[in-house]
């Protein structure tokens, strides 16, 4: 009866502490600098269409993380319609882009675009010129993590032109054939 009757009680003690609670968006666990645990419930902010002064096409964004200093972390899962991208820009301290699903590109300025895939990672260093976006036959969804400093995340550029983004009629079946045969 012994450690294994005390860790099946004290789980369900757990558990039913845990349902009891109702709405938990904030906790009040202070870390000593006033600053306090959150978490966001999903569904509790709006998924929101992106600017078309940053953007071509439909883009969705849903906001996953903006911490408060002195942490400099920005987090936001992006939804490329087909066709859309970014415009060019920049991140004072680099962006890094983890694909969750869907094919993608992403250029370096003088450089054909690359394509993404999900489960991909892509480390974009600082003030490097890049764009990111869907293939123009295929949705692409990505988390954007990046740091701010004292003045901003990005550093906004012009749209990406029909030449920039021309690349061969990209579907997932010719992307994953590829790699099988």
């Amino acid at each position: 009866m012994g450690r294994r009757f005390h860790l099946e009680v004290g789980c369900s003690l757990l558990v039913a502490a845990v349902t009891n609670i109702k709405d938990v968006g904030s906790i009040n666990h202070n870390f000593g600098n006033g600053i306090k645990m959150e978490i966001f419930k999903s569904g509790s902010r709006s998924t929101k269409k992106a600017s078309s002064d940053y953007f071509t096409g439909t883009v969705w964004q849903d906001p996953i993380l903006e911490a408060p200093e002195p942490a400099r972390v920005r987090a936001i899962r992006v939804m490329f319609e087909p066709g859309a991208r970014t415009a060019w820009h920049t991140h004072p301290l680099g962006q890094t882009l983890y694909v969750l699903s869907g094919t993608g590109l992403v250029g370096l300025r003088g450089e054909a675009p690359r394509i993404i895939n999900s489960g991909d990672t892509v480390w974009i260093p600082p003030h490097e010129e890049h764009w990111h976006g869907a293939t123009a036959t295929n949705s692409m969804c990505h988390v954007a993590i990046q740091e701010s400093d004292e003045r901003s995340v990005a550093n906004w550029l012009e749209h990406v032109s029909d030449q920039d983004y021309k690349v061969p009629d990209i579907t997932a079946e010719k992307v994953y054939g590829a790699l099988f045969k």
